[in-house]
């Protein structure tokens, strides 16, 4: 299996480029051109991942967060760092890997909390985080209906990550 992995990538380069020959096409010009489309695609996603990075560490570093939960850990009696991943999760996918790694430190991956965190982190997305970045690149300004449905989306996620997790561990 390894000498195929090894193999597979230059031979699709080979195909790319026998195709570009067969079908007379200038490969290294498309290839300039696609490079050329990749940096424009970056400067205009740059200023949204910027402003999205600049807001999740002002929300985290403000404390905001503790203030919010402390009610909710106090009724549930889940440790405080699986609700802040539950939180941040549709917010920032680094801060909310951050969380689970404390959570594997102090609970160990294989406990009941690690567990949940893992799951937590495969039912749900980084929705604010993805639709900043896409709909700022495009300059789409009506996100309402999408954040919406996203969000209920992870809302559900969560929930089921609690279930299933009481279920089967």
């Amino acid at each position: 299996m390894k000498i195929v992995s090894i193999i597979v990538l230059p031979i699709v380069v080979l195909l790319i480029v026998l195709y570009g020959y067969i079908k007379k096409i200038d490969i290294y010009a498309s290839f300039l051109n696609g490079a050329k489309e990749g940096m424009e695609i970056v400067v205009n996603i740059a200023p949204a991942i910027l402003a999205m990075v600049f807001a999740v560490n002002i929300f985290l570093d403000s404390n905001v967060l503790n203030f919010i939960l402390m009610p909710i850990n106090k009724i549930m009696h889940f440790p405080s760092e699986i609700l802040s991943l539950a939180f941040l999760r549709p917010i920032s996918g680094t801060a909310s890997l951050s969380i689970m790694t404390n959570i594997f430190k102090i609970y160990g991956p294989d406990s009941f909390y690690g567990r949940l965190s893992s799951v937590l982190q495969g039912c749900t997305d980084t929705t604010i985080y993805v639709i900043a970045l896409y709909y700022g690149s495009i300059k789409v300004s009506k996100t309402r209906y999408t954040v919406f449905v996203g969000l209920m989306a992870d809302l559900v996620g969560i929930v089921m990550a609690f279930i299933l997790t009481n279920i089967f561990f």
